[in-house]
Formats: C-alpha cells, structure tokens, sequence
C-alpha cells in the first residue's frame, strides 16, 4: 500500500484515546507542577541551575529550566524564580552580542536567546537583548558572509553551498556543524521573530537535507542509494580534510535495501535527529507534499516510540522527547499514524508522552536518569527536558 493512501486509511481507523481528555490534562498539570517545584529546589543563589563553581558554565542549561517554567500558564518573569534565573542568563550576555561563559557559543546563545524571548514583552533587558543575540547567531552560520571576530574565525566560515558544512551551525569546537546545534540555532532564530524564508533559515535546510537519509534529494555520497528518510547528526566526522563529506551518525550503521534493489551499509538514522530535522522543516515552510517531508513522515511512522530514542536506545532519551514534542506540537496534528508490519495504528502523542513523563517522573519530581551520556546524567537537565516535552503536550490537549 502506498504511504499517502495508507495514512487516508488511518482518519477512519483510530483507536481509543490513553485516557479521557481531562483526566490527562490533570495528570499533565500534576507532573508540570512536581517538576517545578523539583527545579525551584534546586535553583544556586547565583540565580543559575547545575552552576559550576570551577566553571565554565552553561547558562543554557538554566535558559531551557527557564523557557519550561514559562511556558507555564501561571507563571510569568516577575516569578522569584523565574526573574533570578533571567538575570543569571543576562549576566552571560559578550561585547559580540552572544550570551556564553567562554565555550559553546552557539549552544549556549541560542537556547538563552529562546529563552529571554519568553520574557522580552515584560523585561526591557531581555528585549534589548534579543537582536544582538540574534546577529552573533547569524555570524556561526557556515555559508554566512558575516565576518566574526579573531578569536572566533575557526567556528564558521563563508564557505559556497558545495561545502559539506554550509547552512550547519556547530559547538565552535574545531567548526564541525552538526544537526543538534543546528536544531537549536533554528529554534532561537524562530522565537526570536525570524522568518523562514530569510537566507539563513534557507541554508539552513540545505544542511538539513544532506544530513536526511533520503538519496533522491540528498548530493551526498553516503546517502546514494538510500530510502530511510530519517537524518542523522551531521555531514562530516570533523573538519579534517580526509573525514569532509564522509557523514556522521551517532546510531552506526545499517544493511539497507537500496532504492535499485540491491543491498549496502549506510549510515542509520535516528529518533532526537529525525524530528529535529522534522521540526526544522516545519519552521522552513516546506509543504506537506514536498519529497523530504513525506520520507521524514514515513520514518516517524515506521520508528514512532516513547520507550527510546530510536536508533540509540537510552541514549539522550530525554532530550529525544524534547524534540519529539516541539516537532509534534509544530507540526500541528493532534495524532501521528505508525505502523509495524502490516499492523497500522493511530497514537494520541501528546497523551501518550504524559502517560510516559508520569511513569518515569520519581517522588522528589525529578525524572529518572537513563544514561549518562550527552549530560543526561544531571536530573536537573532531563527535568528541564521533560518539563519542556510536557508543556507542549500540554497545549496540545488544552487546544483540543
């Protein structure tokens, strides 16, 4: 059965909802509220979360407890919470206009800039803020013609669009771009009021689109052939010369059955990549019928679970909820269709994800850590992750 005609079967098919309506959104509101008052618990007097005292520090990491806790309809920035944590993140704010203690430029200025946007309406400081923010951004762009200062020349470059890395945002460690940064780069751009036919968000989704697993619209090498749909992590292992344009993908690789029949090893895509990739595209405009989107949609399809992340098991499983809700709540359909062999069922995600949160959310209202790799170890940022996942699922059932 073709995948369009498939998912036109799945409108009349359903299946019973999780639960009724309010009883999941009372469940949602008690997890949210267990959540935050674990993070309220565990705010430094500094105003920042998982503040180091040897640093560097990450204000990103209170920038993502800061946008969960906003996106609570009874909290606001003049909460004694929220307005210390704000201040934290603006005491990071650089003469360059970035938001950073030392590293992880991108990282940190993108998911602090998310954050003040949230707060831009009702804190003069946190407005003023956001352009600046904003054009440092714009300047960690591969392919951009902005210049950036000495100290930072090797994060990105004006390089043309056959580079493996033009449109990729990364760490700044070394200028390898990857879909991760990216994914948060894109987000910031979309709070902050940038529209998705500006240049930047468009090469952007160039490097989104070699870093799909999808050979008819992918140039890349390592993605001949191949018909997952699915993205992977970035295009290249590093910027070393003899690793451009070879791919990289955190899940390994797979035996798959090629577009022409035959069979090779490539690169596998996995779950937090795809719909952040997935999420991208939405934030880019791309249609529902475009070839990228349908493949992204099929693999969403063929791998939908909230039991891992797809491809990694364990790994990085909350910040996979993370994406899988913003890019779910983007895409703006209340049910996502799946299938396994010729079994097709019809799933509620955002019920769903309460159902899960709640499973996993322990006594304190910290979420149980999984593993450690990717900073998952520290319950402060899997809440922040799962409170994030939860508010968007949320808004998802108070709409409906």
């Amino acid at each position: 059965m073709k995948f369009i005609q498939w998912l036109t079967c799945l409108v009349v098919l359903g299946v019973a909802p999780v639960a009724a309506q309010s009883s999941v959104a009372e469940r949602a509101d008690a997890v949210a509220e267990r959540a935050i008052e674990y993070l309220r618990a565990q705010q430094d007097e500094s105003g920042g979360w998982s503040v180091r005292d040897d640093g560097p520090n990450f204000p990103a990491i209170t920038g993502l407890v800061i946008s969960g806790m906003l996106m609570d309809p009874d909290i606001t920035p003049g909460d004694p919470a929220v307005a210390k944590g704000l201040a934290y993140i603006l005491s990071f704010r650089q003469s360059d206009g970035g938001i950073y203690d030392k590293v992880l430029a991108s990282y940190n200025t993108s998911i602090c800039l998310s954050a003040l946007t949230l707060a831009r309406d009702e804190l003069p400081e946190a407005d003023s803020s956001v352009e600046p923010a904003v054009a440092f951004l714009r300047e960690l762009q591969w392919g951009s013609t902005a210049s950036l200062p000495p100290a930072m020349v090797d994060q990105a470059k004006p390089v043309g669009k056959e580079h493996p890395f033009y449109g990729g945002v990364g760490y700044g460690s070394h200028g390898r771009p990857d879909n991760s940064n990216l994914n948060f780069w894109l987000q910031a751009l979309q709070d902050a009021g940038v529209p998705s036919d500006d240049p930047a968000v468009q090469r952007a989704v160039v490097f989104l689109e070699r870093t799909q697993m999808l050979g008819t619209t992918n140039d890349m090498p390592y993605a001949e052939g191949s018909t997952q749909g699915g993205f992977i992590y970035s295009t290249s292992p590093s910027a070393e010369a003899d690793e451009l344009g070879i791919g990289e993908s955190k899940a390994g690789t797979i035996e798959e059955t090629l577009a022409d029949g035959t069979t090779a090893s490539r690169l596998r895509a996995y779950g937090s990549m795809t719909y952040a990739g997935f999420k991208s595209y939405a934030y880019a405009d791309l249609k529902r019928d475009d070839p990228r989107v349908i493949a992204a949609r099929r693999w969403i399809a063929d791998n939908y679970t909230l039991d891992e992340n797809p491809g990694v098991g364990m790994q990085g499983y909350y910040y996979y909820l993370m994406v899988f809700s913003k890019a779910l709540s983007a895409w703006g359909d209340r049910y996502i269709a799946s299938r396994h062999e010729d079994m097709l069922r019809r799933h509620d995600w955002a019920a769903e994800l309460v159902q899960k949160l709640e499973s996993q959310q322990q006594d304190d209202g910290s979420f149980q850590v999984m593993e450690d790799r990717w900073l998952e170890s520290d319950p402060v940022l899997v809440t922040a992750y799962s409170l994030i996942a939860l508010q968007h699922a949320r808004q998802e059932i108070q709409s409906h």
